[in-house]
């Protein structure tokens, strides 16, 4: 049992008590609806956001139904951006299922996005709790415009750390910073405590794309996405931009001039590829991972000894080590 499925396993009555309030937040008099969302819903992925808001309840105070309610309304609009997301990306399978615009097509997607995205609101408005709203709908905005920021950069050849952190931070980070609001304010807490845990959690989804961009350079069927993927799209990611800084390397202009090309081939891709390895981008990835784990860790240190802290310590190494 991985230390992620044992904090599920920790708190499997909340979790259950989550399914139960997602399936029938999305259920509907429309019989195509609820058929296409019963089919989604049997692919659960691995809660890690509510799971989140969770522990965070739970660090600061006990699990009630507006942290239920909070958990729910993350869950089901992170699962709408993946919605819209396989939409844009014409994905033909998410988490080893056919996607929704291949069983069905992107009309009837889109529409089903959409629908979770007005059943997440309804929950964050349920709670009665206007912090909790807002988080919401400003994680939204955020998830939009990380993924135009990295839209722009593709286009416009933005190869820097900086840009691709703003990237990151936007559609990735903020999703687990808005999962530590959602928790604390469901709890009533609002303090310096609650702006550690949201720089904690800004470090770990900062890693969590990192890790999954990672994934890009090799081949791996667990991961569910070809080699070189992110480059065939335009997406140049930490690896390579590491590679790509290296000015006294040999072959540093042909490969900062072949990043820049419009549309790669397989060959391409490939030799961008192999330059960052031997270059040494994935250890510069790795490095990067850890030295945001340390500076999470000693945040970390500073709340008391307890269950959800060594829960949170574990969700970081696990998102490190995980092998999909």
């Amino acid at each position: 049992m991985s230390n992620l499925e044992e904090i599920q396993h920790s708190i499997s009555p909340e979790l259950q008590l989550l399914h139960q309030r997602i399936a029938d937040s999305l259920s509907s008099s429309n019989k195509l609806m609820n058929q296409v969302v019963e089919g989604y819903l049997q692919s659960k992925g691995k809660l890690i956001r509510p799971i989140l808001v969770i522990l965070t309840a739970k660090l600061f105070g006990s699990v009630n139904d507006k942290v239920l309610a909070s958990a729910a309304a993350v869950e089901m609009l992170h699962n709408a951006s993946l919605i819209h997301d396989d939409v844009v990306d014409d994905s033909r399978t998410r988490r080893g299922r056919p996607t929704i615009n291949n069983v069905w097509d992107n009309h009837i997607a889109v529409l089903v996005g959409d629908f979770f995205v007005s059943s997440a609101l309804q929950q964050a408005l349920s709670t009665g709790d206007i912090r909790i709203t807002g988080v919401l709908a400003n994680l939204g905005k955020l998830l939009s415009l990380g993924e135009i920021d990295q839209i722009y950069n593709a286009r416009y050849h933005q190869l820097d750390e900086e840009a691709y952190f703003k990237v990151i931070s936007r559609k990735t980070a903020s999703l687990f910073v808005s999962c530590i609001k959602m928790g604390a304010y469901a709890v009533e807490v609002d303090d310096d405590r609650l702006q550690k845990m949201c720089r904690f959690a800004e470090l770990l989804g900062l890693c969590f794309q990192i890790k999954d961009d990672i994934f890009d350079y090799f081949t791996d069927d667990k991961v569910g996405k070809p080699t070189g993927n992110d480059l065939r799209e335009g997406k140049i990611t930490l690896p390579l931009l590491h590679a790509l800084s290296l000015a006294d390397r040999p072959q540093h202009n042909e490969m900062l001039q072949l990043s820049r090309k419009e549309m790669l081939d397989t060959d391409e891709i490939n030799t961008l590829i192999d330059y960052a390895k031997e270059c040494g981008g994935i250890e510069y990835a790795y490095a990067t991972m850890e030295r945001l784990r340390d500076e999470a860790m000693q945040l970390l240190g500073s709340f008391p000894a307890s269950p959800q802290r060594d829960a949170f310590a574990s969700i970081f190494d696990y998102i490190i080590h995980r092998d999909h």
